[in-house]
C-alpha cells in the first residue's frame, strides 16, 4: 500500500486491458490513477491537473506520438514529476536520444506487476 494516498499516477496506454490492469493494480496500491490511451487524451490531463506526481507511459503510441515526447514536456512544466516507461521494444527508448530515456526506469513488457510497484514506490520516495 502508498505511504500516501494522494500520490496521483497517470498512466498512458493504449491497450485497454493492460490499461484497466494497471489502473485496477495502482488503485488497490493506494494511489489515486488518471489514465489515458493516448498522446492526446495525456496533454489533456496535463494541462489540467494541479497535481501529478508520476507517469507510467508506455513507448509507442497511436497517432505519431511516443511516451518519452509525452514525458518530456511534462517534466518540462513539472520538475518534479517522476517517469517510468512500460514497452514491449524497451531499447528503442533508450535509442530515442532523450536525456528522459536515460534517467527514468524502463520496465520491459511483460512485466511483473510487483516490479512497477517496486519502481513506482522507488521514484515516490
Amino acid at each position: 500500500m502508498s505511504e500516501d494516498a494522494q500520490d496521483v499516477v497517470l498512466v498512458v496506454e493504449d491497450e485497454p486491458v493492460i490499461r484497466m490492469i494497471l489502473e485496477d493494480y495502482l488503485k488497490g496500491e493506494g494511489y489515486h490513477v488518471l489514465v489515458a490511451e493516448n498522446g492526446e487524451q495525456a496533454f489533456k490531463i496535463l494541462a489540467s491537473k494541479p497535481h501529478l506526481d508520476l507517469i507510467v507511459t508506455d513507448f509507442r503510441l497511436p497517432g505519431g506520438i511516443s511516451g518519452v515526447q509525452i514525458a518530456e514536456p511534462a517534466v518540462k512544466m513539472r520538475p518534479d514529476l517522476k517517469v517510468i516507461f512500460i514497452s514491449g521494444y524497451p531499447a528503442e527508448i533508450r535509442e530515442s536520444g532523450s536525456p528522459i530515456a536515460f534517467k527514468a526506469p524502463i520496465l520491459a513488457k511483460p512485466f511483473d506487476l510487483d516490479s512497477l510497484r517496486d519502481q513506482i514506490q522507488e521514484q515516490l520516495r
